[in-house]
């Protein structure tokens, strides 16, 4: 079983105060100015100064990271965690993993789940973890199903959907991945094609609105009406907000995007057949 533990707090950055109070307690304000004339004079104190403060930042700022944590759940931590570990596992499969690919996984929690930079350093850690951690792809997916239900897991693959998708082009390696990622997961064949279609669609600029919105569906173009209805309402009932509000406010978002996505569309197809 894949464990999950919170991050700790970085030690202190103030180690120049420190030792200002201790240089007092030895010998008084003669002995600290004394010292630290010597310093300013050789040009030292600058430099201390200087890695003081870049220390106290680097402090503070994984202080925000760790109190982020603390306040989120246990399933909403939980879910990062193992969402970015099956993404690093993910970019390892050809054997290594690039500063260009941990690069787009934080630029992912950047932009698409707008994650604060006190964030950013936690989904870092956790990239740095996963890189050394050695449980394979599938140990991953399993602890997922295991921890989550359904929605949630539809989540998962839709974030790791756009993780991938990113990039100008998907190899076929890579689309035999998210495959393998939809089967351990137990996502049926039509709710992963509702997922893949909109994806797959990127890549046909040429192809019309109309059956767009049928492969946001998952349906093929030309279905009637009444599978394009019972689409819409299956979808709508995976995907609603309220199915991952436990997840947390990012993934309430991913969902609440999702939902946009298939009103538009059925909102198209019902004037298309004048409903």
């Amino acid at each position: 079983m894949i464990v999950y533990h919170r991050q700790g707090s970085s030690g202190c950055g103030g180690c120049l105060f420190i030792g200002a109070l201790i240089l007092l307690a030895m010998g008084g304000a003669p002995l600290l100015l004394n010292v630290f004339g010597f310093l300013l004079a050789s040009g030292l104190f600058t430099i201390l100064a200087l890695i003081a403060i870049f220390r106290f930042f680097i402090y503070y700022v994984r202080r925000q990271a760790s109190r982020y944590e603390r306040s989120q759940t246990e399933s909403h931590n939980l879910f990062v965690f193992l969402l970015v570990r099956i993404l690093v596992r993910i970019a390892q499969l050809d054997g290594t993993i690039t500063k260009a690919e941990t690069a787009a996984i934080t630029n992912f929690f950047r932009l698409h789940l707008r994650y604060t930079q006190s964030q950013l350093y936690w989904v870092k850690d956790l990239i740095n973890e996963a890189t050394t951690s050695t449980e394979p792809l599938e140990s991953l997916l399993a602890e997922f199903k295991g921890k989550f239900a359904y929605e949630p897991r539809l989540i998962l693959l839709e974030l790791v959907y756009q993780v991938l998708f990113t990039n100008e082009r998907v190899s076929n390696e890579e689309l035999a991945v998210l495959q393998r990622i939809a089967d351990y997961l137990e996502i049926s064949g039509y709710d992963h094609q509702a997922i893949r279609g909109k994806y797959m669609a990127r890549f046909h600029q040429g192809a019309a609105r109309e059956d767009r919105y049928y492969e946001i569906l998952g349906l093929a173009p030309g279905a009637p009406f009444d599978q394009i209805k019972a689409a819409y309402r299956k979808l709508s009932m995976q995907y609603h907000p309220d199915k991952v509000n436990h997840l947390g406010e990012e993934f309430r978002r991913v969902a609440e995007e999702k939902m946009k996505e298939l009103n538009e569309a059925y909102q198209f197809l019902r004037k298309k057949f004048g409903q």
